[in-house]
């Protein structure tokens, strides 16, 4: 069950925590901006020295694994900044052109590896794999693995799984989704 940002913070005295999400770990030294946007599920974890930009909606799945050093971006003022120069300041939150922004999905049971980038309007769906150093951007189905700069569909998980099941056959009434 997905809900509003309210994990367990390591590092935090329990009196700040407030409600606790279901053996949900965030890494005292990860930034998350504008929690209010951000649903985080159970049993997620999340490393250290990430940022994760609630300026748009972002969704994180249960049991998903955000490793360190990641950004989980909803938007980016790269074009604005450019056309309004030293008027910036200005014209923030007014309707900015050249604005992107977008929410960010991330389905259950994901794996997102190390200084990896994840982009405004990214979808990714349940069990992906995102590789180390990735920058990802798009709309991925389920089971999904993701590599490289821009990241593309490199393959699934399904094999890799199913050679795990096969040598740990005890795993399989215990396997998340039957695909």
């Amino acid at each position: 069950m997905l809900r509003r940002f309210k994990p367990e913070v390591v590092g935090y005295p329990p009196k700040t925590q407030g409600e606790k999400n279901e053996d949900t770990r965030i890494s005292n030294v990860t930034h998350i901006s504008n929690k209010k946007n951000i649903t985080i599920g159970d049993n997620v974890f999340i490393g250290h020295f990430n940022y994760i930009d609630g300026f748009d909606k972002v969704s994180i799945g249960n049991g998903c694994q955000i490793t360190n050093y990641v950004s989980v971006l909803t938007h980016s003022s790269h074009n604005s900044i450019r056309l309004y120069g030293e008027n910036y300041n200005e014209h923030w939150g007014k309707g900015m052109k050249g604005l992107l922004n977008a929410p960010v999905q991330i389905g259950e049971y994901c794996f997102i590896g190390p200084h990896s980038v994840i982009m405004p309007g990214t979808i990714l769906g349940k069990g992906c794999v995102v590789s180390a150093f990735s920058f990802v951007s798009g709309t991925f189905e389920d089971f999904s693995i993701i590599r490289g700069i821009p990241a593309k569909l490199v393959g699934s998980v399904s094999e890799p799984d199913r050679e795990l099941l096969d040598e740990y056959p005890r795993l399989k009434n215990l396997y998340f989704d039957k695909h």
